[in-house]
């Protein structure tokens, strides 16, 4: 596949995302929405990143692992609770990181 190929793909799917998404923002952000209405909107990308994060932990490279042997998992959970308990995403992240490669070599 070309450049100029993956290139114009890129466009295109930029392009119909556009025309996708514009027409409601544009008439959303001109209307007073209901407070039911912003409080079911305001789950919307909390949930859209644990979908994310629980299908890359629970599958990691597209198969599921034992959930003993999968580092992912137990990296996610001390992630999780760090994160809980101390309100700091660089920590968490740090701690995630550590956890992940020490559980990797001795689930490995």
């Amino acid at each position: 596949m070309s450049a100029t190929t993956i290139w114009a793909v890129i466009a295109g799917m930029a392009l119909v995302n556009f025309l996708i998404r514009f027409p409601s923002l544009a008439v959303l952000s001109r209307t007073a929405l209901p407070a039911w209405a912003k409080r079911w909107l305001s789950y919307i990308p909390v949930s859209a990143m644990a979908t994310l994060v629980v299908g890359g932990v629970v599958r990691p490279d597209g198969r599921w692992l034992p959930p003993f042997a999968n580092p992912y998992l137990w990296a996610s959970i001390i992630t999780g609770v760090v994160y809980w308990r101390f309100r700091s995403f660089l920590g968490a992240t740090v701690v995630g990181v550590i956890c992940f490669l020490a559980f990797a070599a001795l689930l490995g």
